[in-house]
């Protein structure tokens, strides 16, 4: 961009170009919309003008602990209003914000603890255990914990960590945001599911998470003031991006802690919710809910839902009952969602119900802050786009990570070839639709949340009765998919399906933990390797 510069005498640093951050919503949002509801959980309810000086005390806060530019500030929480404050305090003051899934395990917790090198982690006072643990089972210190209680809910403050409340009380409301000087800064740290072995530390940067932002506006069709229900753990991909995007629109953020059909029906009835994102399965309690936890509602609630497709009976019956579904995909590595099911009304809304739902479960195109998204072969060729030759979904543009940390040789071969190797196989329609066929590396998708097979294989490998384990997806009407266990005992041995389900719970998170175990030996190649396929078929059939 050398012309600006020559033809006008001003270099675009030193005239009025600034770094793309999504903390600019809301220093913007204080002032456009000050006493519009930002953020409502229960009897918590705040302006946007409470809501900025709330992020500025904790970033305060967060820097007078000695919290410096750079270093990582970790968060145990569920979707509270600390976890939406965490999002801009923690890189308001130059920290970068690291959300860990509350359900893993103690090891892998302090794993991510120390490979993040977390200075300082904001824990709910229902995961105290956990963290400790984790903090206990470290090499050297760990990070400083922030006690976060939450009475209301049953989890008050135990007294043995200084408080979040504290936290706040000590900061300056008159602190300055550190704002990125280069958008390619780190914003966020977001560990994978650790489908091949450990998790992976996936880095934002303000760049990606702002037109990310942006672009979700778009695809939406979101208008001002949109009531957005936290279905989607913030823990989650900083949940798909919302918290961030909010402000920008003047939105409220209704913060859900218990995932159930009554709070959900109870939030859209009475807080007026708007837009919500969700698994598979959010739909599924939705739609089996009983009568009793259902609410009449007179809005259209605007839904984005990933993960495993959502069943055509699924879809049918929730758009009966006041819901517009959008489908979408994306991975950790793109900031959550970056394609979208774009609905061709002219061509598809004469299909019968069936033909429809069947559509609306394909992943889509890429969304407008992406440059291109599409299914190429092994060659890196684009494949025939006829709906049925299969390739690798590869992905480029703004809302791609920077890379792993601390892992070069796995973020190259990620992007070989100028793309981003998103692993799953996909086939791509006339219409350039894309459409996940089969998922790579055997990752199973239960209620949004990834799991290798190959973790969970060499788990129940360490029982001594099992000579060989296989696990597969297996269809559930809740979770979309569940681990299905398929294991031959060594000669002579013996063990109930209960006992190696225990077993693996020992050592796995819950999630992760088989719900099925079937005794079998397992069908081989000449070469003796498991066919998976075989196995899934039993399933199916």
């Amino acid at each position: 961009m050398g012309w600006m510069k020559d033809e006008t005498g001003l270099d675009k640093r030193a005239a009025n170009f600034r770094a793309l951050t999504p903390l600019s919503h809301l220093l913007r949002a204080a002032k456009v919309f000050p006493k519009k509801n930002a953020v409502v959980y229960g009897d918590h309810r705040v302006s946007y003008a409470e809501y900025h000086t709330r992020c500025t005390r904790l970033a305060s806060g967060l820097a007078r602990l000695g919290i410096a530019p750079g270093e990582v500030v970790a968060t145990m929480l569920p979707n509270i209003p600390a976890q939406a404050e965490a999002h801009f305090g923690i890189p308001a003051c130059g920290g970068v914000l690291n959300t860990i899934n509350t359900r893993l395990d103690t090891g892998t917790i302090a794993y991510i603890f120390a490979h993040g090198e977390a200075k300082a982690v904001l824990v709910d006072t229902q995961f105290l255990p956990s963290a400790e643990a984790a903090i206990a089972a470290m090499d050297g210190d760990g990070p400083l914990i922030i006690e976060v209680p939450d009475a209301a809910a049953g989890y008050p403050a135990t007294g043995r960590h200084m408080s979040y409340d504290a936290l706040l009380a000590s900061g300056d409301p008159d602190f300055s945001w550190l704002m990125p000087e280069d958008e390619w800064e780190s914003l966020a740290l977001n560990y994978t599911s650790g489908t091949t072995g450990r998790p992976k530390g996936v880095v934002y940067h303000h760049r990606g998470a702002y037109l990310m932002t942006m672009g979700t506006v778009v695809s939406w069709q979101l208008t001002l003031a949109p009531v957005y229900l936290t279905i989607v753990p913030l823990f989650h991909c900083n949940g798909w991006n919302h918290t961030w995007m909010m402000p920008m629109l003047g939105g409220t953020i209704v913060c859900c802690r218990d995932i159930t059909a009554r709070a959900m029906y109870d939030a859209i009835a009475d807080e007026g919710v708007t837009h919500f994102g969700g698994a598979p399965i959010v739909l599924n309690m939705l739609v089996n809910s009983e009568i009793k936890d259902r609410r009449d509602f007179p809005q259209t609630v605007e839904v984005f839902t990933a993960g495993a497709p959502p069943a055509p009976a699924t879809l049918s019956k929730i758009e009966q009952m006041g819901f517009h579904i959008t489908q979408v995909y994306g991975l950790t590595e793109t900031y959550g969602h970056v394609t979208e099911c774009l609905w061709d009304g002219e061509t598809w809304d004469g299909l019968d119900p069936s033909a429809r739902a069947a559509i609306k479960a394909r992943q889509g195109v890429a969304m407008p802050m992406m440059d291109q998204i599409t299914v190429m072969d092994a060659e890196m060729a684009q494949v025939p786009m006829d709906g049925v030759h299969q390739g690798e979904i590869m992905i480029r543009g703004n809302s791609v990570m920077k890379g792993y940390l601390k892992n070069q040789s796995a973020t190259e071969e990620a992007f070989a070839g100028g793309y981003f190797h998103s692993g799953d196989i996909a086939v791509q329609h006339p219409d350039t639709h894309i459409q996940i066929a089969d998922r790579a590396k055997d990752i199973i998708i239960s209620g949004g949340e990834n799991i290798s097979s190959v973790e969970i294989e060499g788990t129940l490998m360490g029982h001594p009765a099992v000579s060989l384990c296989a696990v597969v997806a297996k269809p559930d009407d809740k979770w979309g998919e569940v681990p299905c266990a398929f294991v031959e005992l060594l000669p002579g041995a013996s063990v109930t399906e209960a006992e190696l389900i225990a077993f693996a719970r020992q050592s796995l998170a819950g999630f992760k933990t088989p719900k099925t175990v079937i005794f079998q030996e397992l069908p081989k190649t000449s070469t003796g390797k498991i066919q998976k396929f075989e196995l899934r078929k039993t399933l199916q059939g």
